[in-house]
């Protein structure tokens, strides 16, 4: 048999024609499922860690809340007895409640206020924004420092810097956080120190307000707070909005300032014990982990709460360009 009509028999065998088949069918894919299909494989890693890094665990951690587990033995299931403790027979639970609540009612609307008026200054188009617009971000990053937490603790102490500054005015300092009654203020001026990531928010939104609306309003001789009131809140509401929800969520899961200025201790007399701390010291001091996992679904139920009043009230108060 001659090499040619091999080839001849070979084309015209069923292999040989199911392979151009086969060959069609892979470039059958349109470029846009090429597209879905890189897709996926670029997001398959974050895929990989939503279910093992994330989703698994609060899984798990849901599981824990009806359980008894100390990590030294398996979990013994105890249905609501966690959460039963909780509001009935633990004093210290209503006690970061408390502490807590305070911390956000305070910290949350100053930091509104103060980072919207700052933002409201450095809008006005002062030289050296870039230079203001830094400085006053800073305390931001590194806020929640452990470095800034421990010299946070010497400034107020009895010794620290702030009452040397009393003391140019002939007042009697004290060690602000060994005082109940002045301790978790600390902890608000901490966080209310750290407004800078809201005045950068609320400087861009600020930068998108049209100047031709404040143009219209001069020459009908409106006032510098007529326009205020009448055109940049009403249109910044969507951003003071976006503010509230982040920093709300943020005074609810605060943590660091409570642990460092008070020793990990939350004193004294409980007073800078936020729920947080609290909630540190039941699962990594007490080892109580079923509590602190049924302390933490809590949280997360009262933050998603909050926040879906907030979305609620928000078609009340809220504008947009749109509507």
């Amino acid at each position: 048999m001659s090499h040619t009509s091999f080839q001849s028999r070979l084309a015209g065998s069923p292999a040989a024609a199911a392979g151009p088949m086969r060959v069609m069918r892979r470039s059958r894919l349109t470029p846009r499922q090429l597209e879905n299909r890189a897709a996926y494989m670029f997001l398959a890693p974050w895929f990989v860690g939503l279910i093992f890094i994330t989703l698994g665990p609060t899984l798990i951690s849901l599981y824990l809340s009806f359980t008894r587990y100390n990590i030294l033995r398996p979990p013994r299931w105890v249905g609501l007895e966690n959460y039963i403790e909780m509001f009935t027979q633990d004093p210290q639970f209503w006690a970061a409640v408390r502490v807590t609540f305070f911390f956000v009612g305070w910290t949350v609307p100053t930091v509104l206020l103060m980072s919207l008026a700052v933002a409201v200054v450095l809008n006005r188009g002062l030289s050296g924004l870039a230079f203001y617009r830094s400085i006053f971000y800073v305390p931001s990053l590194i806020g929640g420092s452990v470095a800034i937490g421990l010299l946070w603790r010497e400034v107020f102490g009895s010794r620290g810097i702030f009452n040397d500054f009393l003391g140019l005015f002939g007042a009697a300092g004290q060690s602000w956080v060994a005082n109940p009654d002045t301790a978790p203020w600390t902890l608000v001026i901490l966080n209310v120190w750290t407004f800078g990531s809201a005045m950068v928010i609320f400087l861009a939104g600020l930068r998108q307000i049209p100047a031709s609306l404040y143009e219209a309003a001069s020459i009908d001789g409106a006032s510098a707070w007529i326009k205020f009131r009448r055109i940049t809140l009403p249109l910044l509401t969507p951003v003071i909005f976006f503010n509230l929800i982040l920093q709300m969520i943020h005074a609810f899961q605060a943590f660091t300032q409570s642990y460092i200025v008070s020793n990990g201790t939350g004193g004294p007399a409980e007073s800078t014990l936020l729920y947080t701390l609290y909630l540190y010291k039941r699962a990594f001091v007490q080892l109580d982990m079923g509590y602190a996992s049924a302390m933490a679904w809590l949280l997360l139920v009262v933050i998603a709460t909050f926040t879906g009043l907030l979305f609620w009230s928000s078609k009340f108060w809220v504008y947009y360009g749109d509507d």
